[in-house]
């Protein structure tokens, strides 16, 4: 299947449209927690609906990305704007923190002075299990298009609710067992649940960081050997790559006789060109050329 243009208006539009289906989604999940948390009095049930809220904050806030991200290059942006989305992606990381922090905080002060046991009904429980079921569809439907449109803010904010997934299920058991007595439990899991937002905003901020800062794509070695046996082709060098996964660029420098025509050394290089892109997936490659 082809890759989807980073600039393609499509492309973003498609973006746009499952960000806004989702924060439906999340908004329902939302209320529907705080309701529950509020009713049982529960701290793990309402530090996981604070969590479910970063979730819509995170696709209004990918929204705004998104937006920028699609704005054609300018005098001051003149390779584009791409970049916000993955920026966007590691802005969701600062939210994750500011819920992770006040939610251990609560837990901790809980666990110090003690606390009561949760009351929680059946009716509680069946809508805490409902949100559990639109989170796995939402984590499933948004890794699904994540992959398809290529976007960093999609596949970062997929793995956020996938989180959720296992959040909700540790709240559950946390809900179950205050209402047999141990009280206890309900804080325990809110520790965990800041424990999983640790883990999970690591691996945004390992997803998002090598692409803002350019981190090599491929090994020179790897780029020379694959175009290797191209008739023409003296050498390569000053050689250098750049992005993600869903974004990779590459530059290097092809020697070629110094009797070839212009025509049959752009004719080389274009050779060059279709070889890094079939065989090393990048999507943008630059080769300059030069006598020897």
């Amino acid at each position: 299947m082809p890759l989807a243009s980073a600039s393609s208006p499509s492309r973003n539009t498609q973006i746009k449209r499952v960000l806004v289906g989702l924060l439906v989604a999340n908004l329902v999940v939302v209320v529907a927690k705080i309701v529950v948390g509020l009713r049982t009095g529960s701290l793990g049930v309402l530090g996981d609906a604070v969590h479910s809220s970063v979730d819509a904050m995170n696709n209004v806030l990918a929204l705004a990305f998104i937006w920028m991200a699609a704005r054609e290059p300018d005098e001051d942006h003149p390779y584009g704007h791409e970049k916000f989305e993955t920026l966007g992606a590691l802005a969701i990381v600062v939210f994750l923190s500011i819920t992770c922090f006040e939610l251990v905080k609560g837990a901790v002060v809980r666990l110090v002075r003690g606390g009561t046991a949760v009351e929680a009904g059946a009716g509680e429980l069946a809508v805490l299990g409902a949100t559990l079921v639109i989170n796995v569809i939402v984590t499933l439907y948004e890794t699904r298009r994540g992959r398809q449109l290529n976007s960093e803010i999609l596949l970062a904010d997929a793995a956020h609710t996938r989180a959720d997934v296992f959040i909700t299920v540790g709240v559950l058991i946390g809900v179950v067992a205050s209402r047999a007595g141990y009280w206890y439990v309900d804080p325990v899991v809110a520790v965990l649940v800041g424990c999983m937002i640790i883990v999970l905003a690591y691996g945004i901020v390992r997803r998002s960081v090598p692409v803002l800062v350019d981190q090599l794509a491929a090994a020179p070695n790897e780029i020379r050997r694959a175009i290797e046996g191209i008739d023409g082709v003296v050498s390569a060098y000053d050689i250098r790559s750049r992005g993600g996964e869903e974004r990779r660029f590459a530059e290097l420098t092809i020697s070629v006789n110094g009797d070839d025509t212009v025509r049959s050394a752009h004719e080389i290089a274009d050779v060059v060109e279709r070889r890094l892109r079939e065989r090393l997936g990048f999507h943008e490659v630059l080769v300059h050329i030069e006598p020897c």
